[in-house]
């Protein structure tokens, strides 16, 4: 499970001199009619012009009447793909590999059949995500390929749906303060629902004809609350009763472990109670001690990591925590009641409570999900 990080890149010079050298007891072959030219380097001017001669192989397809609408709007996409590509180390190099012009002149075809400005940052952003994460898993690099060839074809609001649901499943706050994780929540989502969502399942069955879903035959999806509620494991617990002997016994487990009474909050969920700042169980892992002193009138913040034992100490101190039936039913319903208060979240609840069948994202959606969710808030960190 991926987890928000919002608190979400050198030329080769080429020689004009050949050189050939062959090892001990080997042949050199030279054919005086092949010339084979291997290309060390590529700058911006150069991956214009392959860009453009992609594109001249791609139109092709069309007829000459079509010629300037696609010029157009093939225009739009490079000037939205190429500042994205001069921000990456190394991306420039990725023109002079085959399967990526090829890539891109399927992105120009698409590009050319869109009428839809948005879906010329999203092109830029799936072949972003090929230079990045599609190098050497063909699975994604297949994935791409199919979210390309249907960017034009896929409906605004089942994009919208898509994403939006492809960020409920995958990608959660990091805030210790459960009022700090919703905000971030809803910041997020008011960003990623910039469209009125679907209703009924005429949008599956139209993802699923393009292969950004799958519709299984039986089952249903957790409500919202059920799913945050066990997802933000952190927040919507029960904690420690103060002044029990548990509590009393993870104070002592602090202080012997050189680790701060600070680290028991307030549990914002019920009164009386404390727990750890986290989000979530695993999220302990990530955590890390924060000295603050003034310095020369300045207040200056260090981090320091835990020790693998201090962190075993605090996963002891989570397991301390109550879990009475009541109580936990009491804390899961104030966790949705604070949920609600927040115009996009309380509209999100409602929205996927009233989703009639389950589904499966496929590959081809998580990519052009994430991607889209990167085009419309772009501290989402990279797809793994």
């Amino acid at each position: 499970m991926e987890r928000f990080k919002h608190r979400l890149e050198e030329l080769v010079v080429v020689s004009d001199k050949q050189i050939q050298k062959a090892g001990e007891n080997s042949q050199q072959i030279q054919a005086g009619s092949i010339n084979i030219t291997c290309v060390m380097g590529i700058d911006e001017k150069r991956a214009r012009e392959i860009f453009n001669e992609m594109y001249a192989i791609a139109r092709r397809d069309f007829s000459k009447d079509a010629y300037e609408c696609a010029n157009e709007r093939v225009a739009q996409f490079e000037e939205s793909l190429m500042p994205k590509i001069m921000q990456i180390d190394g991306a420039l190099e990725k023109f002079a590999d085959p399967s990526f012009q090829l890539l891109i002149k399927e992105a120009h075809k698409t590009a050319a059949a869109t009428e839809r400005v948005v879906d010329y940052d999203l092109l830029s952003e799936l072949l972003v995500h090929r230079i990045q994460k599609g190098e050497k898993n063909r699975k994604v690099r297949a994935g791409i390929a199919r979210a390309i060839e249907i960017v034009d074809q896929i409906d605004d609001d089942a994009l919208c749906a898509l994403t939006v649901s492809y960020v409920v499943g995958k990608l959660l706050p990091i805030a210790n303060s459960v009022k700090e994780g919703l905000d971030v929540l809803e910041n997020t989502f008011s960003k990623l629902i910039y469209t009125e969502l679907p209703r009924g399942r005429e949008w599956l069955d139209h993802l699923e004809i393009l292969d950004a879903v799958r519709l299984p035959s039986f089952g249903s999806l957790k409500k919202i609350g059920q799913f945050y509620s066990e997802q933000l494991d952190g927040y919507a617990c029960v904690g420690i009763a103060k002044g029990t002997d548990k509590y009393n016994n993870a104070i002592s487990l602090l202080e012997n472990n050189q680790l701060p009474n600070a680290l028991l909050v307030d549990n914002e969920l019920l009164e009386g109670h404390v727990r750890l700042p986290i989000c979530t169980k695993t999220s302990i892992d990530s955590l890390r001690r924060v000295d603050k002193r003034v310095i020369n009138g300045q207040l200056e913040e260090r981090y320091f990591e835990l020790s693998r034992e201090q962190k075993d100490v605090l996963v002891n101190i989570y397991d301390l925590y109550d879990n009475n039936e009541e109580l936990k039913k009491k804390v899961d319903e104030r966790f949705m009641d604070e949920w609600k208060k927040r115009k996009t979240l309380a509209s999100l609840c409602e929205w996927w409570d009233s989703i009639p069948i389950l589904f499966e994202i496929t590959a081809v959606g998580n990519v052009l999900a994430h991607s889209n969710a990167q085009r419309c808030d772009k501290s989402i960190p990279p797809m793994d």
